[in-house]
């Protein structure tokens, strides 16, 4: 029997793992530079001088961030320990790039006022969501009907960073728009039934356990994509979920449109929630509990960004004035 090529293999493991379709296509993008780096030479004739060449190469020639070489040596480190299976001891010896620690981009509440009145439409819901919630990007993209709680004014963050579920706050003002956005959702999908589609993706395994749950309204995306389009797992034609790159311009265009200098993304409005939060004299705890951060110290940033004016000392300028 014909060994499945190496990077078919990689994609198995991958799924196996239940990892996000974005991780996927990152990888095997990493995997596939390394081996054309090496000029096409299988990387189990390969070891720590080579990984070590590459990673020099994307630091110094290409001048990729550490983040991005850190996300590069994750995906080599994916391909020998769970696709190759090779326990190799110089892997725990592979240096990682080491990123610097800045504080976040946080918008004052006039900028963030602003910045979600400068969009429109499906764009302007997703991005007050996010500042009036804390989500993530793609948690926010990817909620399902099922999670929104308008009894208790909540929403279930399902499968978040580290795979974790948490539940989060649902602001009032946005219970009107969140309604007719779903009445606007089931129009959408009851049109998908009638034309023979209609079908979601499933979480892992649930589509074989419940043949039929991918239909129902309750497991519909909120926010689903303008057209149908090829599921990249199995090729079956499906809505998705809207695609972040629309948001992502939408909200870089509005920025531009009022005049903010501040670099500006979508996670910028979840930096903004933590901090206002914080402001209002909401715990530390409660705070993090809400962004779903594993440890505290993650939410801490946010206090640096707090301490206005350096660690909230008066310049001798400004007090000279007094005089």
């Amino acid at each position: 029997m014909e060994q499945p090529r190496l990077l078919d293999r990689v994609r198995k493991a991958i799924r196996v793992r239940h990892y996000s379709l974005r991780t996927e296509q990152s990888y095997i993008h990493w995997i596939r530079r390394f081996i054309l780096y090496h000029d096409k030479r299988h990387p189990d004739t390969m070891g720590e001088p080579e990984i070590s060449a590459w990673l020099s190469h994307l630091a110094v020639e290409r001048k990729v961030s550490p983040s991005t070489q850190n996300q590069a040596l994750a995906a080599i480190l994916f391909l020998y320990q769970k696709v190759l299976a090779l326990k190799l001891d110089w892997l725990k010896d592979v240096v990682r790039a080491k990123r610097p620690r800045r504080l976040p981009v946080v918008l004052t509440r006039t900028e963030t006022s602003a910045l979600l009145g400068a969009l429109h439409g499906v764009n302007a819901l997703i991005a007050q969501l996010l500042y009036g919630t804390g989500m993530r990007q793609m948690e926010c993209l990817r909620l399902r009907v099922k999670d929104i709680d308008f009894s208790y004014r909540q929403i279930h963050v399902r499968s978040g960073k580290g795979d974790k579920d948490r539940v989060t706050v649902l602001p009032d003002r946005l219970v009107p728009d969140l309604q007719q956005q779903l009445e606007r959702a089931r129009v959408l999908h009851q049109r998908d039934l009638q034309a023979g589609f209609g079908e979601t993706r499933l979480p892992y395994a649930l589509s074989r356990k419940y043949p039929n749950a991918g239909r129902e309204w309750s497991w519909q995306f909120v926010f689903p994509s303008s057209r149908l389009a090829p599921d990249p797992y199995c090729g079956t034609i499906r809505r998705h979920h809207w695609y972040h790159t629309n948001l992502h311009r939408a909200i870089k265009q509005a920025a531009h449109d009022i005049g903010l200098v501040k670099p500006v993304s979508s996670h910028t409005l979840r930096h903004s929630f933590a901090t206002h939060l914080l402001e209002d004299g909401y715990d530390i705890r409660t705070v993090q509990e809400l962004l779903g951060h594993k440890d505290v110290k993650t939410t801490q940033i946010y206090t640096h960004v707090l301490n206005r004016g350096g660690r909230g000392v008066r310049s001798p300028l400004d007090a000279g004035q007094s005089g």
